[in-house]
């Protein structure tokens, strides 16, 4: 609803406009304000408008023209100054709406936005006006486009179904040839299941043989292996016995005699031993002693167990090297991983020496210590100590089968004691009638 009073050129002041103002109105308003914000002074300005001062017009239409709207519809002293500078920068189009007859050839938009800065009389009407006619313009382009984009995608409809057709008989012509390709590709299919079934069959039948003929295999090596190791170690045996009496053929008597003299002087050295031992005269002992009995005064037969040494004793060791011609067997190495594993074999073998060396000047016993040889890459070069015989295995041979050969040789009778934790060694040289010591009774002995 449009009010309007008479009064000149100025009596569309009071004219309101009850409609929101056309969005190509607004920018014509807008960038008629940016123009002529920058022939106003600071002061002139709004306060609201003043930070905008320095703005380039563009930069001022882009930034402030909500600011600038808002003004110019509250501002009535702002208005009128921009309109002031529209008259000074349009002329003829600002005269020609005071007087009322806008030019027939002009922009409706310049001339709405024209008539919102200077309000003339009936200047709502024009504003309005070109808001139609803006909104009329814009139908027509919308149709026009609306027109040009309906061709447009007709044709293309047009030829998407062309292409469609095309397309559809090709992937008919595919879909066919690839169903004939499926079928034969089913039929070799079906056909190399056949012959995979019939070559995982053989290959079944092809497998249970090789593992019966592997395991065949494995349990002829294993006979194999053991009986060139029993093989081996016979041969072992009887090189060493061959050297043996080479030796006494040598000497001039043979492994026997050698034996029988051995154990003559054990069995004498035994008596002489028991003789000193007992201290008593023949005739001093008689039956009635002989009887098992306590008498007043003596020790009990529990007493006497008590005095029995503890397998773990290092006492022992005495007690046995103390015995006539005792022969002291010493398993090398596993005296000294036993005992002191850290360390490097060379070192290991010439710490044990030492130890033995004293031990043999000690008691006076026969002592041999006996190294695996079979991982030596060359001999090695080792003075044995004074009293102590060093023997290594040959290769082959493990020192474990070296040192049954030596028990083997002696003279059953003789005192032979072996220092070893390996158990078997322990249980073959006891069924051979020596006196196996383990390896830590043996290092407390020596320490």
């Amino acid at each position: 609803m449009v009010e309007t009073t008479g009064g000149g050129p100025q009596d569309g002041a009071t004219e309101v406009l009850d409609r929101p103002l056309p969005e190509g109105v607004r920018r014509r308003v807008v960038q008629i304000v940016a123009d002529g914000f920058g022939g106003l002074t600071v002061g002139e300005l709004p306060a609201q408008l003043r930070q905008y001062a320095r703005f380039a017009p563009n930069r001022r239409a882009k930034f402030a023209g909500n600011a600038m709207a808002a003004a110019l519809e509250t501002d009535p002293l702002f208005r009128q100054r921009i309109g002031e500078k529209l008259r000074e920068a349009q002329p003829e189009l600002t005269g020609a709406l005071d007087s009322g007859s806008p030019p027939p050839a002009a922009d409706p938009l310049d001339v709405a936005a024209a008539a919102y800065v200077l309000r003339p009389a009936g200047w709502v009407k024009l504003v309005t006006a070109a808001g139609e006619e803006a909104q009329r313009a814009d139908a027509e382009r919308a149709d026009e486009e609306t027109r040009a984009e309906l061709e447009r995608l007709r044709a293309e409809l047009d030829r998407a179904r062309e292409h469609t057709r095309s397309e559809t008989e090709r992937l008919r012509a595919e879909l066919e040839a690839a169903r004939k390709e499926t079928d034969s590709l089913h039929r070799k299919l079906r056909s190399a299941l056949s012959d995979v079934k019939r070559g995982e069959a053989a290959l079944r039948k092809l497998r249970a043989e090789t593992e019966s003929v592997r395991a065949e295999g494995h349990a002829q090596l294993s006979a194999a292996e053991s009986e060139s190791r029993r093989l081996k170690a016979r041969l072992g045996e009887t090189e060493a016995a061959l050297e043996a009496a080479r030796r006494a053929a040598r000497e001039g008597r043979s492994v026997e005699d050698m034996r029988v003299r051995l154990l003559l002087d054990t069995v004498l050295d035994a008596a002489q031993g028991l003789r000193r031992e007992l201290a008593l005269p023949p005739v001093s002992v008689r039956p009635a002693e002989t009887v098992d009995a306590v008498e007043p005064g003596r020790m009990t037969p529990k007493d006497i167990a008590a005095r029995a040494l503890s397998e773990n004793d290092p006492a022992i060791v005495d007690q046995l090297l103390a015995l006539p011609q005792a022969h002291l067997v010493v398993d090398g190495y596993n005296v000294t991983k036993t005992g002191y594993p850290q360390m490097p074999l060379e070192k290991q073998r010439l710490r044990l020496l030492g130890q033995l060396a004293q031990l043999a000047a000690q008691t006076g016993a026969e002592v041999t210590c006996v190294f695996d040889g079979a991982e030596l890459a060359a001999p090695v070069l080792l003075a044995p100590p004074r009293g102590v015989r060093v023997l290594f295995s040959k290769p082959g041979v493990t020192a474990d089968e070296l040192i049954r050969q030596l028990v083997r040789a002696e003279p059953p009778g003789r005192p032979v004691i072996v220092a070893s934790t390996d158990r078997e060694v322990a249980d073959g040289v006891a069924r051979a009638g020596a006196r196996p010591v383990a390896s830590a009774v043996l290092l407390k002995r020596l320490s």
